[in-house]
């Protein structure tokens, strides 16, 4: 009997120290989430991040902030057995007094700040919540541990993140372009290296292979009058660039590359990649939607491991077709002083990355928010080019997808086909959660049985 009041003593004060741990001075809102991922978006903007390593960047901050959560509820279970060779990750038993939300956001920023090449300035970022969390009277304990549990479980996400292949494209030989005509080569005004032309051997998250779902072949290349090809390259040419259409090919444009002329040199225009502004989208629909901190950090981290997978997917078809970019063709056969209204990318056209993982975005976002889902997109504001108003994440991604071809930087089969590969890969990842959810709810009836 002495025992049973020991144990159950003992039981109470951890339940009471949990609570504290969860409870004491202000709890972190769920926008404490995207502010960190907009600040990962800010440096990612400073050092001119590719859109797929921008991905990858995301998918292993939100997995360090979400393995935190998975340790502290079991409606959130962790990865080990999801994600591909995801590994199991105790938890440290060493830390008494953090706090669970404050340690999940110093994972995520100790994960960005080790991986991105500007990693000091979210150094510099931590200091400043560790600083405005003393301020809203978290104790000098609490602050201590959430750090020091924070970088265990950064370390381990780390370790998970080198062994995705990432690392070694370096020793792969340089990528030269394809001297066959139709295929890409580099276009002004910078005539940049192509980007990631290995990114599909990196390890997926979720797809069992780059090229799981391997899209139809790009119609093929030809300057004859009435071919499919020559057709797609007058559409281009011919496109309607008055009122909204130019609206639309401006907000989403999303090109970290791009470049402008002043006087003798060429400055660089900030914009974010198509990943951030979905992971900015995100915020904005789990602050709507009034999820707690827990199921934001959970959609935010499905989002992103999301879009690692469509750019997977993605690029592997972009370095197979290698395929000539509207701007190419249209001046060398068509008009030679063409310019599109959008800069074209440093990369093959076939398929279009953002109608892909825009699309894959929007099945994954609806599986978890409806398909009725009003909102207003602010992401980017902050670069001068207003807000959009959406009836959900399909008509979003629908917009994303044809902005390409008002953009002038893309053909219609790359459009429509990677709307077709992003809903592959997006259903194939909500079939993935679905599964995990069942795991977890017998995982959960077991314990209760015991």
């Amino acid at each position: 009997m002495r025992k049973k009041i020991c144990l159950y003593i003992s039981g109470l004060l951890l339940l009471l120290s949990c609570e504290n741990r969860l409870k004491e001075a202000n709890e972190p809102q769920t926008d404490r989430i995207g502010s960190i991922t907009e600040k990962m978006t800010d440096v990612m903007v400073h050092d001119i991040t590719n859109p797929p390593l921008a991905a990858r960047f995301y998918a292993y901050a939100c997995l360090a902030g979400y393995e935190v959560i998975s340790h502290h509820d079991q409606k959130f279970a962790s990865m080990l057995g999801v994600l591909n060779d995801y590994p199991d990750i105790d938890h440290p038993k060493e830390y008494h007094d953090y706090h669970v939300q404050l340690t999940a956001l110093l994972a995520m920023v100790e994960t960005a700040a080790a991986m991105q090449p500007s990693g000091k300035l979210l150094l510099d970022f931590k200091k400043e919540l560790l600083d405005s969390w003393k301020k809203e009277g978290f104790s000098a304990p609490v602050l201590n541990d959430s750090e020091a549990y924070a970088k265990y479980i950064s370390k381990k996400i780390l370790a998970y993140a080198q062994e995705d292949k990432y690392r070694e494209i370096s020793n792969y030989p340089r990528y030269t372009p394809s001297e066959q005509e139709g295929s890409w080569y580099p276009t002004p005004p910078g005539y940049f290296t192509p980007v990631e032309p290995y990114f599909n051997t990196v390890r997926p998250f979720l797809l069992e292979k780059a090229d799981q779902f391997k899209p139809a072949p790009p119609i093929g290349f030809s300057t004859a009058e009435g071919s499919g090809f020559y057709e797609m390259m007058k559409e281009v040419y011919e496109v309607d660039l008055s009122g909204e259409n130019r609206e639309i090919a401006a907000f989403w444009d999303c090109n970290p590359f791009a470049l402008e002329e002043t006087g003798h040199l060429m400055v660089g225009i900030k914009q974010i990649s198509p990943g951030g502004h979905w992971m900015g989208i995100t915020g904005i629909a789990c602050l709507q939607a009034g999820l707690s901190f827990a199921e934001a950090m959970e959609v935010h981290t499905w989002v992103a491991v999301g879009l690692m997978d469509g750019f997977i997917s993605c690029w592997d078809e972009k370095y197979r077709s290698h395929r000539i970019r509207p701007e190419t063709a249209i001046r060398k056969y068509l008009d030679p002083h063409y310019q599109p209204m959008l800069q074209t990318p440093p990369f093959p056209e076939y398929l279009s990355g953002h109608s892909t993982i825009s699309t894959t975005t929007a099945v994954i976002l609806t599986h978890f928010f409806g398909d009725d889902f009003p909102y207003t997109d602010t992401v980017e504001e902050k670069y001068g080019l207003g807000t959009r108003d959406f009836q959900s994440f399909h008509q979003a991604a629908e917009e994303a997808s044809i902005s390409r071809l008002y953009g002038g930087i893309h053909y219609m089969d790359a459009i429509v086909n990677g709307q077709q590969q992003g809903r592959q890969v997006g259903n194939w990842i909500v079939n993935k959660y679905k599964a995990s959810l069942k795991d977890r709810e017998k995982m959960i009836m077991a314990a209760d049985k015991e």
